[in-house]
């Protein structure tokens, strides 16, 4: 194994540094606080020097962005490794670690899964690609849906109907994951737009003025979608 040298271990070490303090500023003042000029400032730099590591605000974005994607996906697959070999009880877990994270990032949560800001747009382009960050979290989702599927198919719309509404739109899935049954990728977005529209409305506050306790909410819902995967 290539040892690296100290210039690399500098320069690794001052691009860390600089996504520690991107994140800082988008915790305290949103994505628009985000500024390659306050960073540098904040690190002693010179503005043109942070340049050397990030060619632009949009650059530094996507990489912060990349890496919440791995720290949620990380949180996410320990959960799943923590709920034993049953794929339903797999996607439970998964589905509380999202929301735990969420709730306790809320401005992270903002960045990578809110409205695009400068740089998500570029960010967001890639996940045809297996490799993305963002193809590897939704990685971990997909599975237990192709093992429920393989071992027992669920319930779904009728064979028409699910060719008019995904046949288009399969291709960055099966990029990303192999050959996908229509069936399982009905699914497992129908199950995503629950779990991400729960989280979303309690993240950003939609729900405070019909409830106090959101979390209850969500445990009904996310019962009620496994239940159909299991009938």
């Amino acid at each position: 194994m290539t040892v690296p040298t100290r210039r690399e271990r500098l320069r690794t070490a001052t691009v860390s540094e600089i996504k520690d303090g991107a994140r800082r500023l988008l915790v305290t003042g949103g994505p628009q606080a985000i500024s390659l000029r306050a960073i540098a400032r904040e690190m002693g730099m010179t503005a043109p020097a942070i340049y050397r590591y990030f060619p632009s605000l949009e650059a530094l974005v996507v990489q912060l962005a990349g890496d919440l994607y791995d720290e949620l996906r990380q949180h996410v697959e320990a959960a799943r490794d923590a709920a034993g070999a049953e794929p339903t009880d797999q996607l439970a877990a998964m589905a509380r670690a999202f929301r735990n994270w969420a709730v306790r990032h809320p401005a992270e949560f903002g960045l990578a899964f809110g409205a695009p800001t400068p740089g998500i747009d570029a960010f967001e382009e890639g996940c045809t690609d297996q490799n993305h960050p963002g193809a590897r979290f939704g990685a971990v989702f997909m599975r237990p849906f192709l093992d429920l599927w393989h071992r027992a198919p669920f319930p779904v719309p009728p064979p028409e109907l699910l060719d008019r509404r995904l046949a288009d739109c399969l291709g960055p899935l099966r990029q990303q994951h192999g050959e996908v049954p229509t069936e399982v990728a009905y699914v497992f977005l129908a199950g995503w737009t629950m779990l991400y529209g729960m989280v979303s409305m309690e993240v950003f506050n939609h729900l405070r003025w019909a409830l106090t306790d959101p979390e209850a909410l969500f445990e009904a819902e996310l019962a009620g979608f496994l239940g159909q995967l299991n009938p």
